[in-house]
């Protein structure tokens, strides 16, 4: 399919347009008219990403030298050649060789005292305004001074050789912290570029003191009443956090200093499967917008009406919009220290409780575990969610050992006092493929519940084998939904595998046990 403005070899299908006005014409000169030759409103821009429409964990590498050799957490990332990475791009040089560019000035962080200066140039028109969309603009003024810390430079039609190059495929993402440059090529998918910038700023701010956080924060009635909400891609930080009664601080990236919690990004990027007007409101609003980027969303080529149920080309459909199109979010990005602290786990075995109280140990057990469902379309070759663990809740990520930030979360939460609470918005009633997703309706009343202090002084029960606190009771939630076992049919079936998960997060934090022993009794017994 040709786009509307001749630029189809970039992936952009053209302009939706949701209702048609009748009677206003629109100030755009590239306004698209309907069959009666009438002037559409404008929806967001769509586009494909070709066969890249998720992330690609495996061809992600880190220039080892004596810089990164001693910090790196080389167990969980790839290493480079400096070499290698010299090679690549005197041949990426080339390739932009008589080329229009587009250049993007951004800041990464909204933290004046901890914010990164990025300068992206990429091969597209849109990547580029994927940018502008997702990070911080400088002003005018600051852009006339305006020298970038780091460099990344992003190519989709820049193919590596595996033979010439070291990389495991065509498609490469390479983190050279020394040059303070990161080269992509051989995919499409915009979320590569932010994702290496979160990446970069695990590695510097956590050597400041810094916290970096692969989480969703908002705030209550005033910037000192701060929620965290950590949880890889499809568990729900960003239709939690975007909650119409809390101000929203950002969806998915945040540092926590010594004055309080400050987004990285200006933007968002929400998954948008199946998203609901009744259920997630104000994202749903955002697929409407002009300023929204709709990533592989399925359209009609000829009324240009989006289909947000389709799986045509993906489960992983994005939307990239200006966090400002959230009526109540804050645009500074910036507020106090957290109260409240949600770990959110999509759990795939369904055994686990919609909600646990933790202890400050059982904190540090469960964010060094990470345990999730990995959902499908996150990554190339995920085509349903399957258990996994990982560290931090964003081990692709985390530049540096888990102990690091865990150390560094721990020393936040003992001077601030939060309370940290396990929220499942996985399965129910049965695993994956038996079972059902918990609603969206219980998992909202759970929250507001932990937000508002309403399950301080309710009763609990301790797990038997997790040895977490779970509650008996929360405000408008059915108790029977609150004991895992008793919305199973088979409850020998649940037996078999809650020992089973069980047995999962004991066999995964072996690797973790020699660096914090301490922890190991935090996490569950059998």
């Amino acid at each position: 399919m040709k786009s509307s403005y001749g630029l189809e070899n970039q992936g952009i299908i053209g302009v939706s347009a949701e209702y048609w006005n009748l009677h206003t014409p629109t100030l755009y000169e590239h306004a698209i008219r309907n069959r009666e030759g009438h002037i559409a409103h404008l929806g967001p821009l769509v586009v494909r990403t070709g066969s890249h429409t998720g992330r690609s964990p495996n061809d992600k590498f880190i220039v080892r030298d004596e810089n990164s050799e001693s910090k790196v957490w080389w167990g969980n990332n790839k290493s480079f050649t400096p070499a290698a990475f010299e090679r690549i791009q005197a041949r990426l040089q080339a390739f932009f060789m008589q080329r229009d560019v587009y250049v993007q000035d951004v800041y990464a962080g909204a933290d004046a005292n901890n914010r990164l200066k990025v300068r992206f140039i990429t091969q597209y028109a849109w990547h580029n305004l994927f940018i502008r969309t997702m990070f911080i603009l400088p002003s005018k003024e600051e852009l006339q001074t305006f020298v970038p810390d780091f460099t990344v430079i992003d190519a989709p039609g820049f193919h590596a050789s595996p033979e010439i190059d070291e990389t495991l495929s065509p498609t490469f993402i390479l983190l050279n912290l020394t040059k303070k440059l990161v080269l992509i090529g051989g995919t499409e998918y915009a979320g590569e570029m932010k994702k290496s910038i979160f990446s970069t700023l695990n590695y510097l701010l956590p050597q400041k003191n810094v916290l970096s956080m692969h989480c969703s924060a908002n705030y209550g009635a005033d910037r000192d009443d701060v929620a965290l909400f950590f949880g890889l891609s499809g568990t729900g930080k960003t239709t939690l956090s975007a909650d119409p009664n809390r101000t929203l601080i950002g969806d998915d990236e945040h540092g926590w200093s010594d004055d309080g919690v400050f987004n990285f990004e200006g933007g968002c990027y929400a998954k948008v499967i199946r998203l609901s007007p009744t259920g997630e409101p104000e994202i749903y609003e955002t697929t409407r917008n002009f300023a929204t980027i709709l990533e592989n969303v399925a359209m009609d080529p000829e009324t240009r009406h989006l289909d947000l149920n389709s799986e045509l080309y993906t489960e992983n459909t994005r939307a990239a919009y200006p966090i400002k199109q959230i009526p109540n979010a804050d645009i500074g990005g910036v507020a106090g220290h957290p109260k409240n602290v949600i770990f959110l786990t999509a759990d795939a075995f369904g055994v686990l409780p919609p909600v646990a109280r933790l202890t400050p140990e059982q904190a540090m057990y469960h964010f060094i575990s990470g345990y999730t469902a990995k959902v499908a379309g996150t990554e190339r070759g995920v085509t349903e969610p399957s258990a996994t663990f990982s560290a931090c809740f964003g081990a692709p990520f985390m530049t540096l050992h888990p102990k690091e930030y865990a150390a560094l979360l721990r020393k936040k939460l003992n001077e601030h006092t939060a309370d940290v609470y396990l929220v499942n918005t996985g399965w129910t009633g049965g695993p994956h493929g038996v079972g059902k997703r918990m609603s969206i309706k219980d998992t909202r009343a759970i929250v507001t519940a932990v937000l508002n202090g309403s399950l301080k002084n309710v009763e609990y029960r301790t797990d038997p084998v997790f040895g977490f606190e779970v509650p008996l009771t929360v405000p408008g939630v059915d108790s029977s939904v609150l004991e895992p076992r008793n919305t199973w049919a088979d409850k020998a079936a649940y037996d078999e595998k809650y020992h089973e998960l069980a047995a999962k997060f004991i066999n995964n934090f072996e690797k973790y046990a020699g660096e914090a022993p301490e922890l190991v009794a935090a996490g569950p017994r059998i």
